[in-house]
């Protein structure tokens, strides 16, 4: 058997360990280290890591500090990088050794000679020194099969394997059990590192900064999935479709795209989701919660993200440019969507008539053109809308509000495109050009209303009396002298009109 050295500790006070020793329960004092660090800390895996696996791999370092959560499976007190080796491999079979051999000094009250640090032979004087040996060898074994990764347990509920401490805090799942409160707020948690982590809200704490652009962040995993940002990498793959992602929870939902799978449903309205995050973020179309606010002007937004590309409204910033034009955006989805225009792909097909487009959004909004719904309602009028951005524009109409304004003229524009339109006219850019006759628009929807010219296309009929039109606008105008509706009036004599060219005509009298 090989010998075994003993250093004397320095005192660290007394701990009171109770063991139970073939049937029998002995006290002990523990009034110095059996076994001294030669090297001070021992590297394992977080716990959380360990009984989740979901987690990005972070390494945290064990020192011999006593921990909260070792109460549950037993301290693994410090021992020497001599007995790790020891068995040379065979880890089991020397603490297995161990094991036998203190058992019968206890027994038999034997008394053996150790060598000390000094070479000097001492003795362990009883019973109980050897007992304290052997509570030792056994918190060896166990921190052996810990730090192999050797799962012993097995929780009868749902059949997972874990280590002696993983199973403690895997059972929470189960239980419910949260025993880490935050002195703060109250909410609790399973594990102390979910509390630390919490806590950083709080403080305001973020420990791990990115090295390339100096972004801070509260968790070491987001540093990670954030510094992929930077180097390209989307290491999980869809092996059914091939598209890679930067992170496993993206792979996840994108996987349920190829299922079908929604897991996640409304409980107000039906409608199901496949990831939990959009049925958070739909749930606020019911409640109204906008809980994103702007420092700056205070406009509310019920995304982070949202309220992100706002910020960039106010600093001008564009951080996502073309590498074929150069045009940059301040959201990298509307740089991939622009980048199509390049690649002429349109990947997302409408099921009942074929048209293809561009983004799942626009998809979206054409298939409500079949199913003729219309989700989104003004308060005032009642008037519905199949998007919520023109539910937006819409309501400017009732509050007057104009929040775009031309630099040069001071004009003002209820919506953005109108005042990049409006800005040509100083500029005269005129960036669409028909390719027939080459006549330019300074809006695409110029250009499209131009070529019906040359196509005879009258896409906008009406089905009461068949007549069509190139425009929606004509077409609207039209229906309004089978319903007689008048929506437009002079505020100065109340005369009214159904085409708003009428009243602009009729202002002018009083002017």
């Amino acid at each position: 058997m090989r010998s075994l050295s003993y250093y004397p500790a320095k005192e660290e006070g007394d701990i009171t360990v109770k063991q139970e020793v073939e049937g029998e329960a002995v006290t002990v004092k523990e009034e110095e280290d059996a076994f001294r660090v030669l090297e001070e800390d021992v590297t394992v895996k977080e716990e959380d890591y360990a009984v989740y696996g979901v987690k990005e791999e972070e390494e945290m370092t064990l020192t011999s500090k006593k921990e909260e959560e070792e109460d549950e499976t037993g301290y693994l007190g410090p021992v020497s990088q001599t007995h790790l080796k020891a068995s040379n491999g065979s880890n089991d079979e020397f603490s297995h050794k161990m094991v036998l051999r203190n058992r019968s000094l206890i027994n038999t009250r034997e008394i053996r000679n150790y060598r000390g640090s000094s070479g000097e032979p001492q003795q362990l004087h009883d019973a109980d020194e050897a007992e304290k040996s052997l509570s030792r060898s056994e918190h060896l074994n166990k921190h052996l099969q810990r730090s192999t990764g050797k799962r012993t347990h097995c929780f009868s509920d749902c059949g997972k394997r874990f280590t002696s401490s993983g199973i403690n805090i895997h059972q929470r799942i189960h239980t419910g059990d949260k025993p880490y409160s935050c002195g703060q707020c109250g909410k609790s948690f399973a594990t102390s590192s979910y509390l630390t982590l919490h806590q950083r809200i709080h403080t305001g704490e973020k420990p791990y900064s990115c090295d390339q652009c100096g972004k801070s962040f509260t968790e070491s995993g987001a540093l990670t999935k954030h510094q992929r940002t930077h180097t390209g990498e989307k290491p999980h793959r869809c092996d059914q479709c091939g598209k890679s992602f930067a992170t496993s929870g993206c792979l996840t939902s994108h996987q349920r795209i190829h299922t079908g799978e929604k897991s996640y449903s409304c409980d107000r309205c039906g409608k199901r989701f496949a990831a939990s995050s959009y049925l958070t973020l739909h749930q606020r179309t019911h409640t109204g919660e906008k809980p994103y606010a702007c420092d700056q002007c205070g406009k509310s937004f019920t995304q982070s993200t949202n309220l992100i590309s706002h910020q960039r409204t106010h600093t001008g910033e564009k951080p996502y440019a073309c590498d074929q034009c150069g045009k940059s955006f301040t959201q990298s989805t509307n740089l991939i969507s622009h980048q199509r225009m390049h690649t002429g792909e349109k990947p997302y097909s409408c099921g009942q008539c074929g048209k293809s487009f561009t983004t799942s959004s626009y998809l979206t909004l054409h298939q409500r053109i079949h199913t003729g719904e219309k989700p989104y309602s003004c308060g005032q009028c009642g008037k519905s809308f199949t998007t919520s951005s023109y539910l937006t524009l819409h309501q400017r109409i009732h509050t007057g509000e104009k929040p775009y304004s031309c630099v040069q003229c001071g004009k003002s524009f209820g919506r953005s495109g109108h005042l990049t339109s409006h800005q040509r006219t100083h500029t005269g850019e005129k960036p669409y050009s028909c390719d027939q006759c080459g006549k330019s628009f300074t809006e695409s929807g110029g250009l499209t209303k131009h070529q019906r010219t040359h196509t005879g296309n009258k896409p906008y009929s009406c089905d009461e009396c068949g007549k069509s039109f190139t425009t929606s606008t004509h077409l609207i105008t039209h229906q309004r002298t089978h319903t007689g509706e008048k929506p437009h009036s002079c505020d100065q004599c109340d005369k009214r009109y159904s085409d708003k060219r009428h009243l602009i005509k009729h202002q002018k009298k009083h002017t």
